[in-house]
C-alpha cells in the first residue's frame, strides 16, 4: 500500500488549505478513508473519516464545521481546511480501513503503514 499526502504549507490563522492523499495498492472504493494529524509532542489523532461511497462523514470536535473530507471515484481523498487556527499545526496523514473502528485503531497500531505526511503550519 502506498499513501502519498500533499498540499500542506504555511498559512496565516483564518486561512485555508486543501490536502490531497493519493492511494495505491488497495481497492480504493472498498475502504473507508481517514485523515489524521500529529502535532509536535502529541499523539496522532483521527480528525475526519469518510465512508466508501462518500455519504457518511465523521469529524473530531476540534475540526467540526471547519474541515471537510471528500473523495473521488479513483484513488484520492481530500481534506478542505478552512478557518485554520494555530492549534491545527501538525503533520497530516491519511489512511484506510474497512470500518470506523479500524480507522480509529490505526493510531494505536505500531504496525500500521503511514505515508510521509504533509506539514501544515498555521501562524498566528
Amino acid at each position: 500500500v502506498q499513501l502519498v499526502e500533499s498540499g500542506g504549507g504555511l498559512v496565516q490563522a483564518g486561512g485555508s488549505l486543501r490536502l490531497s492523499c493519493s492511494v495505491s495498492g488497495i481497492i480504493f472504493r472498498n475502504h473507508m478513508m481517514g485523515w489524521y494529524r500529529q502535532a509536535p509532542g502529541k499523539q496522532r489523532e483521527l480528525v475526519a473519516s469518510i465512508s466508501t461511497g462518500g455519504s457518511n462523514r465523521n469529524y473530531a470536535d476540534s475540526v467540526k464545521g471547519r474541515f471537510t473530507i471528500s473523495r473521488d471515484n479513483a484513488n484520492t481523498v481530500y481534506l478542505q481546511m478552512n478557518s485554520l487556527q494555530s492549534e491545527d499545526t501538525a503533520v497530516y496523514f491519511c489512511n484506510y480501513g474497512r470500518t470506523q473502528r479500524l480507522l480509529s485503531a490505526r493510531t494505536e497500531d505500531p504496525l500500521t503503514p503511514w505515508g510521509p505526511g504533509t506539514l501544515v503550519t498555521v501562524s498566528s
